[in-house]
């Protein structure tokens, strides 16, 4: 059960990713650039947490703390010295 509530979150993040990308494609307003981004960034994190949880038998838990990370901080970047 754990693993579809996994890939539910992993797919809703990924939507989220192509939805926003989508629509700065369309009009290329950075601040959606920047949120796609960092959805991008956490569809790889729920990824790395299906391994982690369920395909490998060590810790990736330092992994997964670094995308997120590197998620928000991509969002954090968009939303103070992008904006105009």
């Amino acid at each position: 059960m754990a693993g579809v509530i996994y890939g539910l979150c992993a797919l809703t993040a990924l939507l989220c990713a192509w939805l926003l990308l989508q629509a700065y494609r369309r009009s290329r307003y950075k601040l959606l650039l920047w949120s796609g981004l960092c959805f991008a960034g956490l569809t790889l994190n729920n990824i790395l947490l299906i391994v982690d949880k369920l395909v490998v038998t060590y810790d990736l838990a330092i992994w997964r703390s670094a995308t997120a990370l590197v998620a928000l901080m991509v969002l954090l970047y968009g939303l103070i010295w992008d904006a105009k």
